[in-house]
């Protein structure tokens, strides 16, 4: 989508009401203004990536509230914050994962598989950290070659350490240091804080020696850090400088995480370098790998077993075709391999050290009572099920609990009878059972509803946390979109097939069940809805759409349906464009809570979300503010937003993003498609955005043919990560 001009959408001719017309099948309108070829930049509803193109050259400031991962920067006071806090209980958490870790052979376990290229590269990390090699050339070479000598001046590449949870608030004078750098370089001196967060105390001396380290910062872009590295190093720098390959190198690994993979290929990699112009991008990988600041993998999945004779055949084979070898070689980062390495072993823990026990009731009962591991499947309506395990595991007198993703979803159980916790707040001790001396929780049953939204380190933290014998129930919708932060965990171990896999019968009622089921299995259906529960509203331009979408929440949907604004939710494609949330905010905000923004651009009565750490976003209504920051209303609950937090943590909330909503549903939703959205739509973003509508559901629809296109070839991309292989070594049988 493209980012919007800056004032407020143009009104509308004046129109009759959208929910006072018939119910119109979306492909019977099409729209004049679909912009087919809009990039996807901006379109695509990602959490973690920053929203908003910034100039050629010029390195990003923070803008308020533009994505997840900027929701992680670091507060200037002492004093921790909540999140701070939560972040802090998960550090120590991670620090028993990495003990653990720290027993197993080697650096990484799975590297005493590795074959071909994979094996070189590993080879290469050991030679040079052995002070045996010096990292030279080693992919096509079937002997050693002569080592070459190194370069009179070479600089020292420096290895920027793994991204941390929270990092220590930056001492002043560190801050200044870094800000006087900054200004030599030509870059904005507001990134001072965010690059002495991300380096620590010796900030400026490590920019000053590296400055590629900029690319430590949320959103900088690698020809800003190229920028600013010629301005400081001149003619002492170039494109094959190992520091900046290093840094590249990362980055493109940490941008791919925001897109959800734990890893990408090797040829990927180099093809990603290449288009950074890299010289020699095999040469730059060798480098990255030996400086430690990569790992390498290449996993042997269960597909690669078979009998002797297959065996023979196979190397039969393999005799003929050796140019590539037979899995893929991954690169990533250690924070990345370390999460997925301590899941799959958890998870394979519980497996094993569960005693089974025949449990009376429902499928889900059964094999929960014989299993540490149980999978479950299902929509809305399925939720019921691993809440009726856990209330019919506490008759049995077992410590049961049930978690969901989001606040919103724990408030909607909490109407229901049924009491729980989000993730976050079991892991951070503000909510549970409280932790054992060993750390552990004092569970005997855990059920994870929304378990699709599980990313892996958080996945990696609360197994770590379950004591041996804890029979632990993933349940979710995998057609919903996947998790806001990297791993693809449900859909991992779903497919590692190492557990039962049970799934619901109970199908989601009336026509808002039947339109997202068929969304489900790629198919756009018309649904008889004689109460008004799916209504299309076809728009020509983004103008309209935006002019629409607050008529229907203002007037249509309170008037004709009965629920009040506050209670109706916007989603659309991404937060940028002339119909993204910025643009749907300023316009629904000027309709329903005029105001001068007078603490830090809210006012009293405006709907927010907030994001306390990335991926997780806080849906409530702002009560007032005081010395100490923003105060928010979130269902029952009161939150404080950090004054120093409110530019980076927070937006208007009546507009949201799929992503964000994802966990959440409300009486009624509108989904807004205008036609520069196209690009960023796919079947699970659709089948997650109408699946947020629990009584009626209004789509402005500009898209034309793209979203019956969408629903029928829309799949989103594949996410490449390594824990289903991981899974598999630890707990697959030979008759899976």
């Amino acid at each position: 989508m493209t980012e919007p001009a800056g004032e407020t959408a143009p009104e509308a001719p004046e129109a009759v009401d959208p929910i006072e017309e018939p119910v119109v099948e979306p492909v019977e309108e099409p729209a004049e203004d679909v912009r087919e070829g809009a990039e996807a930049t901006g379109a695509a509803d990602t959490t973690g990536t920053a929203d908003a193109e910034t100039p050629e050259g010029e390195a990003p400031e923070a803008e308020a509230g533009t994505d997840d991962a900027e929701a992680a920067q670091v507060s200037d006071t002492p004093e921790l914050s909540d999140a701070q806090a939560e972040l802090a209980a998960q550090r120590e958490l991670r620090a028993r994962i990495e003990a653990r870790k720290a027993e197993k052979e080697g650096t990484v376990a799975s590297g005493a598989k590795l074959s071909g290229t994979a094996a070189d590269l590993l080879a290469a990390v050991r030679a040079v950290e052995g002070g045996a090699a010096a990292g030279s050339a080693f992919y096509e070479a079937p002997a050693p070659a002569p080592r070459r000598p190194a370069p009179e001046a070479a600089p020292a590449v420096t290895v920027r350490a793994p991204a941390q949870d929270t990092a220590p608030v930056p001492a002043p004078g560190t801050t200044s240091a870094v800000r006087e750098v900054l200004a030599q370089g030509g870059a904005p001196e507001t990134l001072a804080g965010q690059v002495a967060a991300a380096l620590g105390e010796g900030a400026a001396g490590a920019l000053r020696e590296d400055p590629w380290q900029l690319l430590a910062v949320p959103g900088v872009r690698p020809e800003q850090a190229d920028g600013f590295a010629r301005a400081l190093l001149g003619a002492a720098c170039g494109p094959d400088d190992p520091r900046r390959t290093v840094a590249l190198t990362v980055w493109l690994l940490e941008q791919a995480a925001l897109q959800g993979h734990t890893a990408l290929e090797l040829q990927t990699v180099r093809a990603g370098l290449a288009r950074h112009s890299v010289p020699d991008p095999d040469k730059a990988v060798e480098v990255a790998v030996s400086a430690g600041a990569v790992l390498v993998f290449q996993e042997e999945t269960a597909e690669e077993h078979g009998t002797d004779e297959d065996e023979a055949d196979e190397a039969a084979e393999a005799e003929e075709v050796a140019e590539e070898p037979a899995t893929p070689v991954l690169l990533g980062l250690d924070r990345y391999a370390l999460a997925e390495e301590s899941l799959a072993d958890g998870l394979s823990r519980l497996v094993r050290t569960a005693t089974a026990d025949t449990w009376q009731g429902p499928e889900l009962d059964r094999a929960a009572g014989a299993h540490g591991l149980v999978l479950h499947t299902g929509g809305e309506a399925a939720r019921a099920e691993p809440v009726a395990l856990v209330a019919a595991a506490r008759e049995r007198g077992l410590r049961a609990l049930l978690a969901v993703h989001s606040e919103g979803g724990r408030q909607a159980l909490g109407a229901a009878g049924a009491d729980a916790v989000t993730v976050a707040a079991l892991l951070s001790g503000d909510a549970g059972p409280g932790r054992d001396e060993e750390g552990a929780l004092a569970l005997d049953v855990l059920a994870v509803l929304d378990a699709p939204q599980l990313d892996v380190e958080t996945a990696a933290m609360l197994v770590e946390s379950l004591p041996d014998g804890c029979r632990l129930v993933l349940s979710g919708d995998p057609e919903v979109l996947g998790a806001p932060g990297a791993g693809r965990v449900f859909t991992d171990v779903l497919a590692a097939r190492v557990c039962p896999r049970i799934a619901s019968r109970v199908p989601d009622p009336g026509p808002l069940g039947e339109l997202v089921s068929g969304i489900g299995v790629g198919e756009l259906n018309q649904v008889e809805a004689p109460g008004k529960e799916v209504v299309i509203v076809p728009v020509r331009d983004a103008g309209e759409a935006v002019h629409r979408t607050v008529q229907l929440v203002a007037d249509s949907v309170p008037r004709a349906i009965g629920v009040p604004p506050e209670q109706t939710q916007v989603v659309t494609v991404g937060h940028g464009g002339s119909a993204g949330t910025r643009a749907l905010n300023a316009a629904l905000k000027q309709r329903l809570n005029p105001g001068p923004g007078r603490f830090g651009g809210y006012d009293p009565g405006d709907r927010v979300a907030y994001a306390p750490v990335p991926g997780r976003t806080v849906t409530g209504t702002v009560v007032g503010a005081d010395a100490e920051g923003l105060r928010l209303r979130s269902g029952d609950d009161e939150l404080l937003v950090p004054k120093e937090r409110v530019e980076s943590a927070l937006r208007h909330g009546w507009a949201l993003t799929a992503h964000q909503a994802a966990g959440t549903r409300w009486p009624a939703v509108v989904v807004v498609l205008p036609g520069d959205a196209a690009a960023g739509l796919s079947r699970a973003w659709v089948y997650t955005a109408f699946g947020r509508a629990e009584r009626h559901l209004s789509v402005v629809h500009g898209v034309d043919q793209a979203l019956p296109r969408a629903v029928a070839e829309g799949v989103a991309p594949e996410r490449t990560t390594r824990l289903r292989p991981l899974l598999e070594g630890l707990l697959a049988t030979p008759e899976d």
